[in-house]
């Protein structure tokens, strides 16, 4: 399963779907989460590096995370092109390549919501804090833009193993107060909008979406052997002109237990 996460991610143009859809949420959620230079910061699930290069131009100390090479080694491209530090290291939000409580500052940009196993994942953000450290991470809401786009597409494709729970359970805030129970990660939810550049048409939007979003790529793949894209290509469409506004995602903040915070 890790392994087609990584395949699903590096196929299409994952750099022009975050700059679109990413890149004003890293700079927002680094600016929450109050990044002061000297602080030791982690982005896990990274992708490119939204939030971690933002982190760094504040004066973070900045490690990311990926599960996936080829997203960060175009992170490290763009953090070369800006004359930042930051240490990429290959690695699953699941598992964690660094030490226990190294980091004062832990975010993850539409990132973590992809591990298969929530608690799992939740216990590792809170594993690598320091006390009095702080978390901030976004999740797109079940019921909002991205969320009816997931659907969408789920839909149309065989149900995930069983120990697969839905990335859209992020954006819940009873289900992530609930992975973060007797963490020491005391918790609070901000629910906000993300508003996308605008297409020129319907159809510039959903061409772009096909052509370089990895899920829809994957599902081409295997649906159109099949004779079964066509609906589902019929279904984005639908779900793209219904489109009612921004897209909604809960900011789950917190801070670790302990230290002088």
């Amino acid at each position: 399963m890790k392994q087609g996460a990584r395949a699903t991610w590096a196929a299409g143009d994952y750099p022009a779907i975050a700059q679109r859809q990413l890149w004003p949420l890293g700079e927002r959620i680094v600016r929450r989460a109050g990044i002061a230079p000297g602080e030791d910061v982690l982005d896990v699930a990274c992708g490119t590096g939204n939030a971690a290069l933002r982190a760094a131009q504040a004066g973070g100390r900045v490690v990311g995370v990926d599960l996936t090479p080829e997203l960060l080694e175009e992170g490290r491209r763009l953090a070369a092109d800006a004359g930042l530090d930051i240490e990429y290291l290959e690695g699953d939000a699941e598992a964690l390549p660094v030490a226990d409580g190294r980091f004062d500052v832990v975010v993850s940009v539409m990132g973590c919501m992809f591990a298969p196993r929530h608690r799992v994942a939740a216990a590792e953000l809170a594993r690598v804090l320091r006390p009095g450290g702080r978390l901030c991470v976004t999740g797109w809401a079940p019921d909002g833009e991205i969320g009816a786009l997931f659907k969408t597409l789920g839909s149309h494709l065989p149900p995930p193993p069983p120990i697969a729970e839905s990335p859209l359970l992020w954006g819940d805030e009873q289900h992530v107060r609930g992975l973060f129970a007797g963490t020491g990660v005391e918790l609070e939810f901000e629910r906000a909008f993300s508003e996308f550049a605008e297409f020129g048409s319907i159809d510039e939007e959903v061409a772009f979406t096909v052509e370089r979003f990895g899920p829809l790529i994957m599902a081409r793949r295997m649906l159109e052997p099949q004779g079964r894209w066509e609906a589902l290509l019929a279904d984005l469409r639908r779900t793209v002109e219904t489109r009612r506004g921004p897209a909604e995602y809960l900011l789950t903040t917190g801070r670790k237990l302990g230290g002088d915070a």
